[in-house]
């Protein structure tokens, strides 16, 4: 099944490094970071000052733990241009994801940081077997979330022929995998089950695909999916991982040859575990959340950045750099939906802005099939009469899609409380 395994010919001498050799370019690219975010970028020279920190307190690689942490609420605290670290016309490109109402993370890419990304992408790609010439299928959504045109540019950047398919129209996606004859796809792996079911579905063996390498990402996945993608359509199925506020995808990606666990492209991204309720770094293998800083970027500098991920960084194999084992879980409770952060808070205030709602709500996340689902509960106050009911909850259904992003199937009625008055604001029936 394995198609082509790099030879070392094939890396970037960074990729080969010793530990020595990245952690003294990490530290170089470390202190350029907190500088370039220190004299720039408002919000952080406040933070830093607070602290009672400077940049030229990083003398090592521990001395990060010094700094401040930053989350999703520092970036929408500075909506929408305020953590960005050079002059607005020079920046390139701006991508968001899902945020509270009407008010996304908003990203920003200098042309720089735009072929950063697209070298990390490439990297990942052939770290995957892919090689110049290879046609690749991008089935990731374009605009403003972050995957497909980060894919699009990766593959680009590697020399790759590249089919922007974006989402949907799944007969359509099968006609031309099988018109174009492309060696590799990029989608998000329950996508991937819905393609392989529509090969079925139209009478072909999708293991007969031209399809040889497929690199899933924007959802968390478990190696029992990746053991059936691979069965049944007989490819090698590996794991991408990226976040917009970070970069986006391509900041860390799995190696064909070993497919145990993406590699943290380290001389880019610089990567911590904390405990999630003392801020306490954590030794390399303990399980905590996954905090980055970016090393190298321009236009939207993050220091310390908690992305409530719950994993273990783990030794190198494949590659110099560490690491990350799968994801177990969050540090809060955001869901993701087919590739779509989705916070309650961000519900809640939808609810809250239409008056003949109670301010009751729950979320119900499911699993249709290979595709995730969500339902959200929610009620009506006593005076407004149930014939009207089924109005308002397509009303609130559309401002869930217009603001979140997310589809969902909205029903009014009592939503049930608990003894302690604690609300069970979310049920996630994909666990059981």
């Amino acid at each position: 099944m394995v198609q082509r395994i790099p030879q070392p010919g094939d890396l970037e001498p960074i990729e080969r490094a010793s530990r020595d050799e990245l952690e003294s370019l990490q530290l170089e690219r470390l202190r350029w970071s907190l500088r370039h975010a220190y004299e720039n970028v408002p919000h952080y020279r406040r933070a830093f000052d607070e602290k009672g920190v400077h940049p030229d307190d990083l003398r090592t690689l521990g001395d990060l733990a010094k700094f401040p942490f930053s989350d999703k609420k520092t970036l929408r605290d500075n909506y929408p241009f305020g953590l960005f670290a050079v002059p607005k016309e020079q920046v390139a490109r701006v991508h968001a994801s899902s945020g509270t109402t009407g008010k996304p993370t908003v990203v920003g890419y200098t042309q720089t940081d735009i072929d950063t990304w697209a070298n990390c992408v490439a990297r990942s790609i052939r770290a995957a077997g892919g090689r110049a010439g290879d046609m690749v299928h991008v089935s990731y959504g374009y605009g403003l979330f972050t995957g497909g045109l980060g894919a699009h540019y990766g593959a680009e950047r590697l020399g790759c022929t590249v089919v922007p398919m974006s989402g949907g129209q799944t007969e359509k996606q099968v006609q031309l995998i099988q018109d174009f004859q492309p060696s590799i796809i990029m989608v998000t792996p329950s996508y991937m089950l819905n393609i392989i079911e529509e090969f079925q579905r139209i009478g072909v063996d999708p293991a007969t695909s031209s399809l040889k390498v497929g690199i899933f990402g924007a959802e968390p996945w478990t190696d029992a999916m990746r053991a059936e993608i691979e069965q049944r359509a007989d490819i090698d199925a590996v794991d991408i991982y990226g976040l917009s506020e970070v970069m986006g995808p391509g900041v860390a990606s799995e190696c064909i040859e070993s497919k145990d666990g993406p590699v943290i492209w380290e001389d880019h991204f610089y990567p911590e575990i904390i405990d999630p309720e003392t801020g306490e770094v954590l030794p390399d293998g303990e399980e905590g959340e996954l905090v980055f800083t970016t090393l190298t970027k321009e236009a939207l500098p993050v220091i310390r950045y908690r992305t409530r991920d719950l994993t273990r960084l783990l030794p190198p194999t494949s590659r110099a750099m560490r690491r990350m084992g799968k994801i177990t879980g969050r540090s809060d409770d955001m869901l993701i939906i087919r590739g779509v952060n989705v916070f309650p808070s961000q519900i809640e205030e939808l609810v809250l802005k239409m008056p003949r709602l109670a301010p009751h709500y729950q979320l119900v996340a499911s699993r249709d099939g290979h595709l995730d689902t969500l339902a959200v509960r929610a009620e009506a106050r006593p005076e407004v009469p149930a014939h009207e009911h089924d109005a308002l909850a397509r009303e609130l259904e559309h401002h869930i899609k217009t603001f979140v992003g997310v589809s969902t199937r909205v029903t009014l009625g009592p939503i049930e409380r608990t003894l302690t008055g604690k609300a069970r604001r979310v049920i996630d029936n994909r666990k059981k």
